[in-house]
């Protein structure tokens, strides 16, 4: 894509998923000739088109119809500092601008992938926005090999190779800013230790012999399709972010259909989804690292035609500490979720045979510590709202907090529930 058009599809990105605001942010490209492309000053980020971005020469000429974003400088610092960077990314998201205002970095080590996607992060002293003050105080916690920085009462920048590569940084860790605000209402946050993260290193290779696959049917074109707009909608919703969460579903005997590893979930594919064949792959793909969790699914529990893997903040937020996720809140809630329990930390990497075993039909949905949710259910419209209900289920009992405790449902019309939708367990 041109310059201008990623830095409108990205731009759109941010605003329109609440992540800065008309007047906030600005992004910028450095392309091959060293030109760099940036977005305008005060032009409303809703309505923007490729035709407002503009062009900053290396020589210093500018093209375009309006001036660069007043932060300009501090980009050109940094594309001098760090040859290596192509892309930057500065907004304003809520949760990160609280941590900017107390001046402290969001822990990265609350779940396994985080810390290695956002890498070390600095925190720059503040300066007046737009002054070449603050660009030099950017540029020099670039200059130590840093490429996402934290900016004291300001918000954060992020470097990055690429325009994606950037975002996905920048969204991974306002996720980590929302889940740590969140976990902070309800206890304290544990973090995984080196334990932990050795376990994750030991065991998320996954080899799988491959198969070359045959014209797929009308049924799983179908099937495909569909898949892809419930992974679009779940990263709409914020249950997914780009690369991670992952959805599949069975097709047929010891065979299934999942999201693949590292492709951006807002605009995943149907032909990039990846067919699992009694334990195979397909040829040139890369599945989900949870894949053979999946299929110990579907081998053991006949009853579940689709499953999510995904951590959304609110859900997550119990399972980053001790507290009890208990679904007796409003019927939807127990109906769908019933008990949820709540797993050990290496449940999907060490045992994924016993991990499967839990997802009887009575226990469709279970918290994985400091891990992820796993959903499971008959369908993916029954999972995918099983999804969606816990995790506004877990929002609502966060934002109880400020009324007052909460009032379970009590086991007498717990039972008459079971009764009236003929609820097993």
């Amino acid at each position: 894509m041109h310059p201008a058009e990623q830095l409108l599809l990205f731009i759109q990105r941010i605003y329109r998923y609440g992540m800065t605001t008309t007047s906030g942010g600005n992004l910028s490209i450095r392309d091959q000739h060293g030109n760099i492309w940036i977005t305008p000053s005060g032009v409303d980020k809703g309505a923007l088109t490729a035709n407002d971005m503009v062009c900053v020469k290396a020589d210093g000429i500018k093209q375009g119809r309006h001036e660069p974003s007043s932060e300009f400088p501090f980009h050109r610092l940094i594309y001098r500092t760090r040859p290596d960077l192509r892309a930057i990314v500065h907004a304003h998201p809520p949760a990160l601008v609280s941590f900017s205002i107390v001046r402290r970095i969001p822990d990265t080590r609350l779940l396994p992938n985080e810390r290695r996607i956002c890498g070390k992060i600095g925190m720059a002293p503040y300066a007046l926005p737009g002054s070449e003050q603050l660009g030099e105080n950017i540029a020099a916690v670039f200059a130590e090999g840093v490429n996402t920085v934290m900016l004291e009462n300001h918000g954060v920048v992020v470097g990055g190779h690429d325009l994606f590569e950037a975002f996905c940084v920048f969204e991974t860790l306002d996720f980590c800013a929302r889940l740590e605000i969140e976990a902070n209402r309800i206890g304290t946050p544990t973090l995984l230790t080196d334990d932990d993260y050795e376990t994750v290193r030991n065991k998320s290779e996954v080899r799988l012999d491959e198969f070359e696959p045959e014209v797929p049917s009308p049924k799983e074109l179908e099937i495909r399709q569909e898949m892809c707009k419930f992974i679009r909608r779940a990263y709409d919703q914020r249950l997914f972010n780009s690369t991670q969460g992952t959805f599949s579903q069975r097709i047929g005997e010891d065979e299934f259909i999942i999201t693949p590893y590292g492709i951006d979930r807002k605009f995943v594919q149907p032909h990039e989804l990846v067919k699992i064949r009694q334990g195979r792959k397909e040829a040139g793909s890369t599945p989900s690292k949870s894949v053979l969790l999946h299929r110990e699914i579907y081998k053991r529990q006949r009853h579940v035609e689709s499953v999510i893997i995904a951590h959304p903040p609110y859900i997550m937020a119990f399972a980053v500490t001790d507290a009890v996720f208990d679904s007796r809140t409003i019927p939807e809630s127990y109906i769908l979720l019933r008990g949820t329990p709540k797993l050990p930390f290496d449940a999907i990497y060490n045992s994924p045979e016993q991990t499967a075993a839990v997802f009887t039909p009575d226990t469709p949905i279970a918290i994985v510590r400091n891990n992820c949710v796993i959903v499971t259910g008959q369908g993916m419209l029954n999972t995918f709202d099983r999804l969606e209900v816990a995790e506004y289920s877990a929002k609502s009992m966060l934002a109880t907090r400020a009324l007052g405790d909460i009032v379970h449902i009590d086991d007498a019309r717990i039972e008459e529930l079971k009764r009236a939708f003929h609820l097993q367990g």
